[in-house]
């Protein structure tokens, strides 16, 4: 009995730290948004966004309020971005892209984890042209040709729409991403989103192979993922 609270207290610890460093990653981004303009997502359409993909993700709404609240008190907090791009084990890519106070603390925490992970930092653009910046969606639906026609209907440029097992992946220019939401919002009311996001897809994936790359490739995300400037990473490996 005391293993097995021992395990679940280990698991719910883990899961509350996950939980934290996604909320601080949005409370940066959604600060950084509010700053970049009014900080009303009625007239900020990059907040507007941002809030979007924090809800997608499952933050809560006092944690969206706060960042909004911070920016309209005129926070000195000053955050710059950075992406670094790279290669894994394998035909690997990776991109990076950290939001912080300290472009020399990034830069250099980043490198760390590429060397202790034996995988290769590359210089900008070196594997950033092998990837589509698309805006991104992910809900329950299956009428495709329906919501085609939706979507057309907003003049939105639509790169491709695909259903599988219920949920439908919408992938649109990333120009269109808040046409596209008004339009998916209007056909499926209250519609839940499991992705609502401008990211980066790759235009090939990869399967590592070896036990050892997976090793490395493994310990190159989980090192990331640890670096508190880090906020998205995008790659190109497929999991199994």
């Amino acid at each position: 009995m005391g293993r097995a609270h021992e395990v679940r207290a280990a698991a719910m610890a883990k899961t509350a730290a996950a939980k934290s460093k996604l909320y601080s990653r949005y409370g940066k981004e959604l600060l950084i948004a509010a700053k970049a303009g009014v900080p009303d997502p009625e007239m900020n359409l990059g907040l507007k966004r941002k809030i979007a993909e924090a809800k997608a993700n499952q933050v809560p709404a006092d944690v969206i309020k706060r960042a909004i609240e911070k920016a309209k008190g005129g926070s000195g907090e000053n955050y710059d971005s950075c992406r670094y791009e790279g290669f894994g084990p394998g035909a690997a890519t990776i991109i990076i892209d950290c939001l912080t106070d300290n472009t020399n603390r990034s830069v250099s925490a980043v490198k760390t984890c590429f060397n202790k992970a034996h995988c290769k930092m590359g210089v900008a653009g070196c594997v950033s042209h092998s990837y589509d910046n698309v805006g991104l969606f992910n809900f329950p639906y299956e009428d495709e040709e329906g919501m085609l026609d939706t979507l057309i209907m907003a003049e939105v440029n639509v790169i491709d729409i695909e259903s599988e097992e219920g949920n439908m992946t919408v992938t649109v220019d990333p120009t269109d991403f808040h046409k596209a939401k008004e339009a998916i919002d209007g056909i499926i009311p209250e519609v839940e989103y499991e992705a609502c996001e401008i990211t980066m897809l790759p235009q090939e994936y990869v399967t590592l192979e070896s036990d050892e790359d997976k090793e490395s490739w493994n310990r190159l995300l989980t090192m990331l993922d640890d670096c508190d400037d880090v906020q998205k990473v995008y790659h190109n490996v497929q999991s199994e």
